[in-house]
């Protein structure tokens, strides 16, 4: 048995003004976009489920688009998450899950489920909220991954109730977001957000090397010991986990650069 998970590092969608000249080959037409993107990374975060609502017949481009192997995140409906009691959340949630998610078969990875900075910690409606959370539509199996924006969650309630419900926490490398590290679900999925334009590789070679290292780490089901945690006191059974990294936000031109660095450090 592998002692380690697969490591996958990824940008935020495909289409994005900058990446047509800095990105893509010249010429190459905006329908050819996703094909080539999908073949310099071996994952992608959409963001555009987050906005709008799409039908069956999308997931199933986008799974055609994608070779074997290649995993797409997608990001739950706002609609699902921005609310203030979150345990109301179902009907949304099954009308996003519903849409035809499923359709993306084995290349559907994590769903995120992403919460506003207002969004405080209330263990009673966040639980509520968890409980909502399927383990599977349409016979596809589903992962799920909570970021949360305001620093109520770091308590080690938080972590907790993730745990009990098998669902990941994101951690953020953010300027003012959380960082919560604690390892919570199957898999571990993290948002790096503080890269810049100006380098080559959206983050600087040091860092680059410091993330390919903690990626390692928690590939072999271990929290990375620079990284903190709401909980300090409880540690996650060590089991190979698969890594999602999203290279987000800040840095977002030279994004799908810093992806496929990583992924050449990771790889040695």
């Amino acid at each position: 048995m592998s002692k380690a998970g697969t490591i996958r590092a990824g940008m935020g969608g495909w289409t994005f003004e900058p990446w047509d000249t800095s990105f893509y080959p010249e010429k190459l037409s905006k329908a050819k976009q996703l094909n080539y993107a999908t073949r310099q990374v071996p994952t992608i975060e959409v963001n555009g489920t987050y906005y709008s609502s799409f039908k069956e017949p999308t997931f199933v481009k986008w799974a055609n688009e994608a070779p074997d192997g290649f995993v797409y995140s997608l990001k739950g409906n706002r609609f699902v998450t921005n609310r203030r009691v979150l345990g109301e959340a179902g009907e949304s949630m099954m009308r996003f899950l519903e849409s035809g998610v499923a359709a993306l078969g084995e290349k559907l990875g994590p769903i995120l489920w992403q919460f506003a900075p207002t969004k405080k910690f209330d263990p009673d409606d966040f639980e509520a909220f968890l409980k909502l959370l399927p383990e599977k539509q349409d016979g596809v199996t589903l992962r799920h991954a909570v970021e949360v924006r305001n620093p109520s969650f770091v308590v080690p309630e938080f972590p907790a109730l993730a745990r009990k419900h098998k669902v990941a926490i994101v951690y953020a490398d953010h300027a003012t977001y959380p960082a919560i590290a604690d390892i919570t679900g199957d898999f571990i999925y993290a948002r790096l957000q503080t890269g810049k334009d100006d380098n080559p590789d959206c983050y600087t070679p040091e860092a680059l090397g410091a993330w390919a290292g903690r990626a390692r780490v928690w590939s072999e089901g271990r929290v990375p010991d620079d990284l903190p945690r709401a909980d300090d006191k409880t540690d996650a059974p060590v089991r190979p986990r698969d890594v999602f990294i999203y290279f987000i936000t800040e840095g977002k031109v030279r994004a799908p650069f810093g992806a496929m660095a990583l992924m050449k450090r990771v790889a040695g």
